[in-house]
């Protein structure tokens, strides 16, 4: 790791742990928090979680596991270049998606819908709970302990209800701070990440066409660009030139933008940060055509007529296990009925949360169908 700017998180600013644990050997604290999410059970399910289409529809699309690999990807490199902590921003962009339910945002909004009586479901707000409370390895606390500072990137905003809730973390939110730049910079590493990744996913699949994304400015610019340079290529490997390209331009406009924030704002030091403004952006006309990007996905990808077919396959899913748990609680596993007395219908959000888009599906069919022979 590059020498660590005056405000960067380190093991010697950070706030600690919740639960006091010896200095780990030969790693660091925050190496430490990454290696525990790597080796938890959430971790291992985003293999079998969705991004955009469901996981039995084809090997090559991402899902939340390789999309957090490569939001760490991004992170890292970006954390090199402003001398901020690698360690902190890969752990948080590892994390940032333990929480997510089965099939994507229309499973988070069916379990948000069926919570609604209950306090609602917010996925930051999950993935918290997971590394807090629900993962079970070690036998001096549950969860996974993690520092201050991990806890906070991964809470990257919550409902305003909760925040009182949240302790020392809802501090932040009720005083209006800012989080450290790691966190910051592991948020926007997810924008970089999934916007680019799905206009490939999308192409892949059909959804959406090239003729179509050269409307789009930005990837119109850079497919230009290879073209002008391979004009041989294959349209497939012109798309990967093309948005690896995009991804460099974006890596580069936020390193270049987020340090120029950072000087006009004389940063010093970590407290310096949390009472700013954000400071890691894009620049003007970069932010604008990201925006306009995410636009054209959210129009054209996001609500293409089979996507909305797979999604509301999806809501009809969860809302139907939850009904069924709700009226039967001796449907749930027995460890999950041993805690319903104590925690309610948090529990059937948490067990609907954990299941893998091919585990939901299974479970519908076993609570559902009856199986011929």
């Amino acid at each position: 790791m590059n020498k660590l700017a005056v405000y960067a998180v380190s093991s010697h600013n950070s706030q600690g742990r919740r639960i006091h644990e010896g200095l780990p050997a030969g790693r660091s604290e925050f190496q430490r928090d990454r290696d525990r999410i790597i080796h938890s059970a959430a971790f291992r399910r985003l293999e079998y979680k969705t991004q955009v289409f469901v996981n039995h529809e084809g090997d090559l699309f991402r899902t939340r596991l390789t999309h957090s690999l490569e939001v760490a990807q991004i992170g890292r490199s970006i954390a090199r270049n402003l001398c901020l902590n690698e360690d902190l921003v890969e752990a948080i962009s590892l994390a940032h998606d333990l929480g997510h339910t089965p099939f994507g945002h229309a499973g988070q909004e069916a379990l948000n819908d069926c919570m609604r009586d209950y306090g609602g479901f917010e996925h930051n707000l999950q993935s918290l709970r997971v590394v807090d409370v629900l993962e079970e390895r070690y036998a001096a606390f549950d969860g996974l302990n993690l520092c201050y500072e991990t806890r906070e990137g991964i809470l990257k905003h919550v409902a305003k209800k909760n925040t009182e809730k949240l302790g020392e973390l809802g501090e932040r939110f009720l005083q209006h701070k800012r989080p450290s730049l790691e966190a910051q910079l592991a948020n926007f590493s997810d924008e970089i990440a999934y916007n680019n990744h799905d206009v490939d996913d999308g192409l892949r699949s059909g959804l959406i066409t090239l003729n179509q994304m050269e409307q789009v400015s930005i990837f119109s610019r850079h497919l230009t660009q290879v073209k002008n340079n391979y004009s041989t290529l294959s349209e497939r490997r012109m798309v990967y030139e093309t948005v690896r390209s995009m991804i460099n331009t974006l890596v580069t406009d936020l390193t270049q933008q987020s340090t120029l924030n950072i000087k006009n704002a004389s940063i010093d030091s970590l407290a310096a940060v949390r009472s700013a403004p954000p400071l890691i952006g894009f620049s003007s006309q970069i932010k604008k055509e990201q925006q306009e990007l995410k636009k054209f996905l959210h129009d054209n990808l996001y609500r293409h007529f089979r996507v909305a077919r797979m999604s509301n396959k999806a809501r009809h899913t969860i809302q139907r296990l939850f009904a069924a748990f709700s009226s039967e609680i001796q449907l749930l596993p027995a460890e999950y009925q041993k805690k319903f007395d104590q925690e309610g219908h948090q529990v059937i959000a948490d067990y609907i949360a954990g299941m893998t888009d091919r585990y939901a599906i299974k479970e519908y069919q076993r609570l559902f169908t009856i199986a011929e022979n």
